[in-house]
């Protein structure tokens, strides 16, 4: 077992630069193709959440449906020289508003708080309306450790007052060494490892009688898997985009529910003071 692992980590550390022009071109072709079907998807209230029914009952239980895409349906798609990752997942936020929501997703100074350990630090860049410019320091572990700074450019719209929507495009990844170490740099792109390459999430927020439903697809791009390691290295690489999005939704929801009822206490508290007083 100890053999495995180490012929794992020294295949996949090994560096993969930065991705080619026909790798690049193959995650902009199917982002092209990807997101005019979510667009339309967002112009109607009646498509806008496209929960099945099949899947009420997991999401009212508190789980959460991830699903994956693709042209395949398995969530991976290999184009030359990388590797392309597409998963939506589902998620239910009982007893809070679609306000609620908001003040925790677009608190990107907050970010690291709710979703540590996985960002280690974040800040909002800027700010014009719905529009955001934000950085994010990721960190993901599977099998090796693996420490990247990101910045995004994410849009918010709103269908009305019960569905919202969020694109995020990533503008930079960097992978990083040594962090928080002495010796902390970015690695140049030959010296890069190509563990993410590029990361756009598409989030819709809906409003329901009891709370709201969160959605989220996101496609990434990776390296491909070394040569003659598919066997091994293969399900690591298509369960870590699957793994993360899940986890992303739960902390999306602890995250929500917890600042609500703070909100709904220090409220409370207010009330009674107010009372007293009087």
């Amino acid at each position: 077992m100890i053999e495995i692992l180490a012929l794992w980590a020294a295949g996949w550390a090994a560096p993969a630069a930065k991705p080619s022009p026909a790798t690049a071109k193959a995650f902009d072709d199917y982002v092209a193709a990807a997101e005019p079907k979510i667009r339309t998807e967002e112009r109607e209230a009646t498509t806008f959440n496209n929960v099945r029914d099949r899947d009420e009952g997991a999401l009212a239980r508190g789980g959460v449906v991830v699903e994956a895409l693709g042209p395949a349906g398995n969530g991976a798609v290999e184009v030359p020289e990388g590797m392309i990752h597409d998963w939506s997942g589902t998620i239910f936020l009982p007893g809070v508003t679609l306000d609620d929501v908001l003040a925790v997703v677009q608190d990107y100074d907050r970010s690291a708080r709710y979703y540590a350990p996985d960002v280690m630090a974040s800040k909002l860049i800027g700010r014009d309306g719905d529009n955001f410019r934000i950085a994010l320091r990721l960190r993901e572990r599977k099998m090796v450790t693996v420490v990247m700074d990101s910045e995004y450019d994410v849009r918010y719209g709103r269908l009305d007052e019960d569905h919202e929507f969020s694109w995020s495009r990533s503008t930079r990844i960097a992978e990083i060494t040594d962090a928080g170490g002495p010796h902390e740099r970015a690695l140049s792109d030959a010296e890069s490892h190509g563990y993410m390459w590029r990361l756009n999430s598409y989030w819709r927020f809906s409003k329901v009688s009891d709370g709201v439903v969160v959605q989220c697809e996101a496609i990434s791009l990776t390296r491909n898997v070394p040569a003659g390691l598919g066997w091994l290295v293969g399900p690591f690489v298509r369960e870590i985009p699957r793994e993360s999005l899940e986890t992303t939704l739960k902390q999306t929801r602890e995250a929500v529910t917890t600042r609500a009822r703070e909100e709904q206490a220090k409220q409370s508290g207010t009330l009674m003071n107010t009372d007293q007083r009087r």
